[in-house]
């Protein structure tokens, strides 16, 4: 008998961060997220979550609420194993909206691994690999810059990603205190969150060259794909794209163009795995290594993502510290961090789960109902 979907919990999920990091988007310090809980014929859920951005992905925890209802009356009744179908339906459907669009990916994906009983990295076809993650250092004073970057090297980070995106003084002084503060042997990389103009863009990576920075995310704003190509045939740091990269067309474009050496796949940006891994096989095609990011999310969606790094590698790069900013993390199991080291479950799924009781205390809505489109 093919099992069908018989009920949708959709959940608010709102938590502090306890780091509060700037960019050159905006300050954030708030985790305003949706969970998805997807339960079938057969008696078992999978649980997604989405981190609406809305400087990024021009969603929010409120559109993403209401959507989320739609999307649940759309696939109510369905295999929810049939990953391929409901998510060309639910991206057919809802054409922006990526972050809650992944929240359900995530869940189906989790529900499909549960079936199998196979980890998630397993049922992607990889192997369990330990995995590093870098730690993001937010814009602020060149010296509180440095002081916080050192704080997460003596914590065993191998890695720091450095928000940047200001002026060439400020961006060239954070820099500079920084590798002064920590040495010579942590990788930096560093993230203009689209700040510079190409000029400005130039000039700063080439002042930064004594400075031995791995790459830089996304320089120019993320519409402007030819002066993205400018930098990067002028720079001699590597370049990477973040907010000019949400789905596999995307990838297409931004390698025929030439315009970057690395990808930033993030979840919330791709819609969720299924098209992730589009953007994974495009990239490899194209001789281009990829990074999994993060928005603002709990262990949930890190531990997912974890999984995805974990099962290709082509995916080279994991910038998975979203979870480690939280005031708390009311996730139950999933990947555990040691410093910047992460290590997966064996569990079926992707290994994480809300408990029961937590969930009650959030605002929801239960979808139970096949509506008519």
């Amino acid at each position: 008998m093919v099992p069908a979907i018989t009920k949708i919990d959709i959940y608010k999920l709102s938590i502090p961060l306890a780091i509060p990091y700037g960019t050159s988007l905006g300050l954030f310090d708030h985790a305003d997220n949706i969970i998805i809980k997807i339960h079938s014929s057969e008696g078992l859920y999978g649980v997604g979550e989405g981190c609406p951005g809305t400087s990024v992905t021009g969603d929010s925890q409120a559109m993403d609420f209401e959507a989320a209802q739609l999307l649940g009356t759309l696939i109510m009744g369905k295999n929810p194993l049939a990953v391929e179908a409901r998510m060309k339906e639910i991206d057919s459907f809802l054409v922006h909206n990526s972050t809650i669009r992944s929240a359900f990916d995530i869940a189906l994906y989790d529900l499909l691994a549960k079936k199998a009983g196979l980890p998630l990295y397993a049922l992607l076809g990889g192997e369990k690999r330990t995995l590093q993650t870098d730690m993001t250092v937010g814009l602020a004073s060149p010296e509180k810059m440095a002081q916080q970057a050192l704080k997460y090297v003596e914590q065993g980070f191998l890695s720091i990603k450095v928000k940047l995106g200001t002026n060439f003084d400020d961006d060239v002084a954070r820099i500079r205190a920084i590798r002064e503060t920590i040495g010579e042997k942590t990788l930096i990389r560093i993230d203009a969150n689209q700040g510079w103009d190409q000029v400005t863009a130039i000039r700063i990576l080439q002042a930064l060259v004594p400075f031995s920075i791995q790459f830089c995310e996304e320089p120019v704003a993320h519409w402007n794909n030819r002066a993205l190509k400018y930098v990067h045939e002028h720079s001699p740091i590597a370049i990477m794209s973040d907010e000019s990269l949400f789905d596999h067309h995307d990838a297409y474009r931004l390698a025929s163009m030439e315009v970057c050496d690395y990808f930033n796949i993030k979840l919330a940006k791709s819609g969720g795995i299924h098209t992730a891994l589009k953007i994974n096989a495009v990239a490899e095609s194209a001789g281009i290594k990829c990074m999994i990011g993060s928005m603002d999310e709990t262990n949930l969606a890190m531990s997912a993502a974890a999984h995805l790094v974990s099962a290709f590698p082509n995916i080279e790069f994991a910038d998975l510290d979203a979870a480690l900013f939280l005031a708390e993390d009311p996730v139950i199991g999933g990947v555990t961090y040691e410093g910047g080291k992460i290590t997966l479950t064996d569990t079926p799924g992707h290994g994480a789960d809300f408990d029961s009781e937590y969930l009650k205390t959030l605002e929801s809505i239960s979808i139970t109902q096949k509506g008519d489109f």
